[in-house]
């Protein structure tokens, strides 16, 4: 029992063969995947997998690149696409420093938009977060200390510090096959002491194909490698951290649950 909590089924490697890749998945144990929304184009296509399969779940949201190309995309659209019964998560959103594809400010405004239909549907928020942790625990606890909501931060590339901090406000964590990386050895450090019961594990495909798979086009069945590689790294059962991570899944999503 395998959950790939954040996947991006229709994205080009991943489109063209989407039967197969399912197939492929299921055949590793993967039994759910969210396929993730980045921009308001993809909302219907991502849906559209959603209810052609039952192991398929979808999210709404707007991607931290985009946050500019999207002004109109308020926190009363992000409710009203929510409503849908595959819709279980909002987003993915957040900040991105890194590129600084979309303006910072943009970004923060997009950010809090998204997080306020969380609070409003009780659906976790999907966090991006890359080069930007002062910002983003900051928007994130002036935010919980408006209205609580629950949420994960998307695979986890940060420090140790914004680990702790993330998970002292209720944020679930969630490893992507980076973490077989060979250069990874901070993220590494960490994973091996996250809280079981706050931890998710997740493909990111098309990106990010985990060892041994690096310089394919990743998909939904490699979270099989990167639940291996996790659960020695942790000294744990890997059938153990499958169940425990599948739970925790349903524990945050419960919509899907529901």
């Amino acid at each position: 029992m395998l959950v790939d909590s954040h996947c991006h089924l229709n994205y080009k490697g991943l489109a063209e063969q989407q039967d197969e890749v399912l197939a492929r998945a299921r055949e590793r144990g993967v039994t759910a995947m969210l396929n993730i929304a980045t921009r308001e184009s993809e909302w219907d296509e991502v849906l559209a997998a959603a209810e052609a399969n039952d192991d398929v779940w979808a999210s709404v949201g707007i991607h931290p690149h985009d946050a500019d190309q999207h002004p109109d995309v308020d926190t009363a659209k992000l409710i009203q696409r929510a409503a849908h019964p595959r819709v279980i998560g909002i987003g993915e959103t957040g900040l991105d420093y890194y590129y600084d594809k979309s303006d910072r400010t943009r970004q923060q405004d997009s950010f809090r938009r998204h997080i306020h239909a969380a609070q409003a549907t009780g659906l976790p928020v999907i966090v991006h977060m890359r080069d930007a942790e002062a910002d983003t625990l900051a928007l994130l606890g002036e935010e919980m200390a408006r209205a609580s909501f629950p949420g994960v931060i998307h695979c986890f590339t940060a420090s140790d510090a914004f680990a702790r901090k993330a998970l002292d406000i209720g944020l679930y964590i969630s490893i992507s096959g980076i973490v077989t990386f060979k250069n990874a050895t901070d993220l590494q450090a960490t994973a091996k002491w996250l809280p079981r019961e706050r931890l998710l594990v997740e493909t990111d495909a098309p990106f990010l194909a985990p060892v041994p798979h690096r310089g394919k086009t990743g998909e939904p069945a490699f979270v099989a490698d990167t639940l291996a590689f996790l659960a020695d790294l942790r000294d744990e059962d890997p059938d153990a951290l499958a169940a425990a991570t599948s739970a925790n899944f349903y524990s945050l999503f419960n919509k899907a649950a529901a």
